[in-house]
């Protein structure tokens, strides 16, 4: 039980340290926010709606791995190096396949509640 403890202090911690230092990870958590009624709203059923808000809290996760590697390799070195500009474009990447997922269930969804499918 301490284990799960100490790894739930360390969850908190890390999500408080990227909320106040990232503004991309705030607007998420605004987003997963502003999901939660639209998605019971939107979704067809108790699973749709489950699925727009977790397709939202993927984002988060996703973003979330794209700042821990950024700050990682900003303690690396603050120098230019083409590498590490590479692996943080990458992690960039991610996040926008993760937001065009997101926008395709959210869309797909929408059409599901207006009859279209």
């Amino acid at each position: 039980m301490l284990r799960i403890w100490k790894a739930t202090i360390n969850s908190r911690n890390g999500l408080a340290f990227a909320f106040s230092s990232e503004q991309a990870v705030r607007e998420e958590i605004f987003a997963l926010l502003v999901s939660l009624p639209f998605a019971w709203f939107i979704g067809t059923t108790a699973t749709r709606a489950v699925e727009l808000v977790c397709a939202v809290a993927f984002v988060l996760v996703v973003e979330l791995l794209n700042t821990a590697i950024e700050k990682l390799a900003d303690r690396l070195t603050m120098d230019h190096d083409k590498q590490i500009g590479r692996v943080k474009d990458m992690g960039s990447a991610a996040v926008g396949v993760a937001l065009l997922m997101s926008a395709a269930f959210w869309i797909l969804a929408i059409i599901e509640r207006l009859g279209f499918l």
